[in-house]
């Protein structure tokens, strides 16, 4: 509160002059005894005396709060702080934030709190910073008003602000007197007012964080959620019953948890008995101008919300006024200084620069979790919006959207080259040469942190793209995304958002870009475990790609056909797509598609149990994945690697291999490698015999599956588990987890998945007695890696089936079975199966009576055992000393 306004200096003639204060000073001497007058020392050399005039204040002087908020809420933390502060060395506390969010409410509530801690005066000031209709307050002026309150004769009034403001510290020196400055303006507004060091205490707010360096600062931030909908309860005066408590929380998320904006919205239902609180809840929320809604209008003096927002917002510069304003059209929440510079098509430097002003004003929020991150509140930006539509033409906020969604674009495209692991057909539209350098994205590590930073931005592009039939927008920003969503998911999204672009495609005739987003299309129906969609959607591609003449695009659909039809057990197409694929991309010298084909067929050579030839693929691709840099295909082919060492016997080769491509995964973050390879160690652990180590691996492995929802990764955890069980007697369990695993590869319609499980079921089956199932189940399984070639499934399927057959039919009719599967082990190099075939043979010599017979085959499978580190080498050797 100020008082009048400052008066004109006087001449050093007039009373309050120095020469006049002098002369005080000498009366007063020779006066003092009679008078009782008080000498004090001030600044300087002036000796200032209390004047005989100078009467005590009368109480009510200096007693100016204002008073409490009756309907204050919440805000606890803030309040102990502020009254922690009393007993502290601390005898200023600033209290900053935007406008609405309770400063004064806060302020004056602890003001209230202390009072009787200050019994010699508590005051009141409001410093107008942000008052409609005046100027911030002088602080000369506003020493006026305090000296007075402290009984000054006005003729003694120094003429300048640094005397006023010494006079001001002298006066209250030794007193306990408590001032609140509200709505201050700036440090120069304040310092003049602050008390000398002494018993006082000074509570201030502003929207900025003011740099007064005595003060310690706190900044208020929205209301928590349950104290928002306390607030607007107690303003309505109403007790919402149950059914309306979620119409009161949509309400107070609209007012983005704002104070000023909940009590100003709880008021309307004080004079509108008839009105329900569901009924207000849609009137705000459907509103096309929340602001107006929140317009002051039952009591005279309220404040709108839009006009305190004003009031911040005129204290800017002209640049940073239409930075703002520019802001509000963002499509999505937060923001960075590139997307600000794009916005408003300024330097970086620039952007940095007004962002850091905006946010000290208050007019922004920096992200808690990302600093130089910031985001508008709700109706700040709705208010930025308006303004945006008033004072720039058309024209004008279309070119700064445009800049906007080239800067993301053309980021995610950069993104996108180091995290795919294909080239893209196609060169995306150039972007504008003057365009503010975007964020330097170097590597892997940085293309995927900064498309998880601004995931929801580039969706939220897409969107207003979609919304506002910017096609090509919608086309190049899904297609810059594609590998991120590929890697991360979630599925659904994903395949909704390449469905669009497949639409915004066809509406344009671009015939690149439909099937560019039928391939990425058919991708994620591949990853979400869609086989037959994903077949079809990349035919539908390829045959774009054909009519177009487009040799790239080809090839690269060729690849990931022959990818699903291995999964769905068509070997020969398989063998056929991958090598058009590989003759494609030497024609045209893309170096990154041949390795990846290369390393497909490694893992078909493997598979049909060509070992020699499955490792001069791998190694090739290794080669090239090494001379391109591209970390990721390096550990995919490590991996592969790892898991043809293990089947070949070579564990410790194997256990490096894997451990490699583990650390290459965990480097660059990527977390689906990473499980594959934890499955793949898992499985080696569990065929070392260390059950709880394979089962902690599994586990680790089953969870991050989940968490991406890759079903085929799952149902290969679940069936390693359950073998698991199986080999450590729990039979109920096993079965449980192989059949949850069979569910999910017949979902997906993976083969030889399938056939792996039904190979374990029916062991279960056999371990459990009930042959009959065991020989529907293993019949079934045979079937099936006879039909997609599989010959290690085969050989396994066969020891499981000379097992059962020796003891439903006899040993004599069991040796030829187990012989046929150690024609196929040794043909395939797989030791750990013809280990399994050596004492299949051995145990049925031993129940025909040729022992000679039994030592010879059960010795060599113990020598392989124990070469390979299986744990079912001990029992076969107990059993072979028996012999």
């Amino acid at each position: 509160m100020t008082g009048p306004a400052e008066p004109a200096g006087r001449p050093e003639s007039e009373p309050g002059s120095n020469r006049e204060r002098q002369a005080d000073v000498h009366r007063a001497q020779h006066a003092q005894a009679a008078e009782g007058s008080t000498i004090v020392q001030a600044l300087g050399d002036i000796h200032l005396t209390q004047q005989l005039s100078d009467t005590p204040p009368p109480p009510e002087a200096m007693r100016t709060l204002v008073l409490d908020v009756p309907d204050f809420t919440g805000r606890g933390r803030e309040l102990a702080q502020l009254l922690a502060g009393v007993s502290g060395v601390v005898a200023v506390h600033a209290v900053n934030g935007m406008a609405g969010v309770g400063k004064t409410a806060l302020i004056r509530r602890a003001a209230r709190l202390l009072a009787d801690r200050f019994p010699d005066g508590q005051l009141f000031v409001d410093l107008h910073a942000h008052t409609p209709g005046q100027t911030p307050a002088d602080p000369a002026a506003v020493l006026a008003s305090l000296l007075d309150k402290t009984g000054l004769d006005p003729r003694h009034l120094p003429a300048d602000l640094e005397d006023r403001a010494a006079r001001w510290r002298d006066r209250i020196a030794g007193r306990k007197v408590l001032l609140v400055l509200d709505d201050a303006v700036s440090p120069a507004q304040v310092r003049p007012l602050l008390p000398g060091p002494g018993d006082c205490l000074v509570l201030i707010t502003s929207r900025g964080r003011l740099d007064v360096e005595e003060a310690e600062h706190l900044a208020l931030p929205i209301l928590p959620a349950d104290e928002a909908v306390e607030l607007f309860i107690r303003v309505c005066r109403r007790t919402p019953v149950p059914a309306e408590i979620g119409a009161v929380e949509e309400i107070v998320r609209r007012c983005g948890f704002l104070p000023l904006a909940i009590v100003l919205l709880a008021r309307r239902l004080i004079h509108r008995p008839a009105w329900s609180v569901a009924h207000l809840a849609d009137i705000f929320t459907t509103a096309a101008d929340r602001l107006a809604v929140l317009r002051s209008g039952d009591r005279p003096g309220d404040l709108a919300v839009a006009a305190a927002f004003e009031m911040s917002y005129r204290d800017l510069t002209s640049a940073r006024q239409r930075l703002f304003r520019l802001l509000g059209l963002h499509p999505g929440l937060d923001f960075d200084a590139h997307a600000a510079a794009a916005l408003a098509g300024i330097s970086l430097a620039q952007a940095h620069e007004d962002l850091d002003a905006l946010y000290l004003d208050h007019l922004l929020i920096e992200t808690p979790a990302s600093p130089g991150r910031y985001e508008l509140h709700d109706l700040l930006r709705e208010y930025a919006r308006t303004l945006a539509g008033r004072h720039d033409g058309e024209q004008d906020r279309g070119q700064a959207l445009e800049r906007l969604l080239d800067h993301y674009q053309r980021t995610a495209q950069t993104a996108e080259h180091h995290l795919a692991n294909y080239t893209r057909p196609g060169a995306p539209p150039a972007p504008d040469a003057a365009m503010t350098a975007g964020p330097d994205l170097p590597d892997r590590a940085a293309a995927l942190g900064w498309m998880r930073t601004e995931r929801a931005n580039l969706l939220a592009c897409i969107d207003h793209a979609t919304r506002n039939d910017l096609y090509g927008r919608v086309i190049w920003l899904t297609a810059a995304m594609a590998a991120f969503l590929h890697l991360e998911g979630p599925w659904a999204q994903a395949a909704a958002l390449h469905q669009v672009a497949i639409a915004a495609a066809q509406h344009e005739h671009d015939s690149p870009g439909e099937a560019s987003a039928l391939r990425d299309l058919g991708r994620i129906r591949e990853q979400s475990g869609d086989y037959a969609v994903a077949i079809g959607l990349l035919e539908r591609a390829l045959t774009v790609y054909r009519e177009i003449g487009d040799h790239l695009g080809e090839a690269n659909v060729l690849n990931e056909l022959g990818y699903l039809r291995q999964q769905t057990g068509d070997i020969a197409a398989t063998a056929r797509l991958l090598e058009r694929a590989l003759t494609i991309y030497r024609e045209i010298g893309d170096s990154l598609g041949e390795a990846n084909v290369l390393n497909e067929l490694g893992y078909l050579r493997r598979q049909s149990g060509d070992y020699a030839a499955a490792t001069e693929l791998l190694e090739q691709a290794l080669t090239i994945y090494q001379q391109l840099g591209h970390r990721v295909g390096e550990a995919d082919v490590l991996n592969e690697l790892g898991y043809q060492r293990r089947q070949s016997g070579d564990h410790a080769a194997a256990t490096e291999l894997l451990e490699q491509a583990l650390a290459i995964y965990q480097q660059l973050g990527h977390r689906v490698g990473e499980a594959n390879v934890l499955n793949d160690l898992g499985y080696q652990r569990q065929q070392s015999g260390d059950y709880a180590a394979a089962t902690e691996l599994l586990e680790q492995a089953l969870t991050v599956y989940q968490q991406f929802d890759i079903p085929v990764g799952e149902a290969n955890v679940l069936n390693d588990l359950g073998r698991i069980h199986l080999m450590t007697g729990d039979h109920p369990a096993a079965t449980e987890l192989l059949e949850r695993a069979l569910s999910l590869f017949r979902q997906i319609g993976g083969r030889l998945g399938e056939a792996n499980v039904l190979n374990d079921l029916g062991r279960v089956h056999l371990m459990t007695g009930d042959h009959p199932a065991a020989t529907e189940l293993l019949e079934r399984a045979l079937s099936l890696f006879r039909q997609i070639g599989d010959p290690q499934g085969e050989a396994a399927a066969l020891n499981n089936m000379g097992a059962l057959v020796a003891n439903s039919a006899g040993p004599q009719e069991a040796v030829p079975v187990f012989e046929q599967a150690l024609r196929l082990t040794r043909q395939i190099s797989s030791p750990l199966d013809e280990a399994h075939a050596l004492e299949g043979i051995a145990r049925c010599a031993v129940r025909t009576g040729d022992r000679e017979a039994a030592i010879t085959r059960l010795g060599e499978a113990v020598a392989i055992y124990r070469r390979l580190g299986s744990p079912e080498a001990a029992a076969a050797a107990a059993y072979l000393a028996t012999l």
